[in-house]
């Protein structure tokens, strides 16, 4: 049954194939002619063997005409260049700037780091030890919350 459906698409194709050729003709002789001669030189394809009769033969890549791009003339190109010179420009540019605020954003993080260790010692209670036998009578604990300053400054300020 499907060599009996398969035979009667052939013949529609056939047919419809038969019926073009006559349009050809009353169209442009010149053509036709043209037309004929490119279907003689192809060889008559027989049947695929999966039965699929409208694929297309494919074709290799290399036998394919690769059509080269248009040319574009020298003051074109040329402008072409200047503009990707600039483009290239104004990105540098831009990838400055935004280092640049990278860095001043790093300064600036510093500087405050460096401010509120400075308030945080200045604002620090100071308490004096003279007699260090103290020290020795202190627990461990106590120990570790001391700290060795300079207070030379602290001294004279009081006086």
């Amino acid at each position: 049954m499907a060599e009996n459906t398969q035979n009667q698409v052939l013949a529609i194709v056939a047919n419809i194939v038969k019926n073009q050729d006559p349009v050809e003709k009353t169209n442009d002789e010149g053509n036709e002619n043209n037309q004929k001669s490119v279907k003689k030189n192809e060889p008559i394809r027989g049947l695929p063997k999966s039965g699929r009769f409208w694929k297309s033969k494919k074709e290799r890549f290399a036998t394919v005409n690769k059509t080269k791009g248009l040319k574009a003339s020298f003051e074109k190109k040329a402008a072409l260049r200047l503009e990707l010179q600039k483009t290239k420009e104004l990105s540098r540019q831009m990838l400055e700037e935004i280092k640049q605020k990278e860095l001043e954003k790093k300064e600036r993080r510093r500087e405050n780091i460096k401010r509120t260790e400075e308030n945080r010692r200045k604002a620090e209670i100071v308490q004096v030890i003279t007699n260090t036998a103290k020290l020795k009578r202190m627990r461990k604990k106590q120990l570790r919350f001391i700290e060795k300053r300079d207070t030379t400054q602290h001294v004279q300020a009081n006086k």
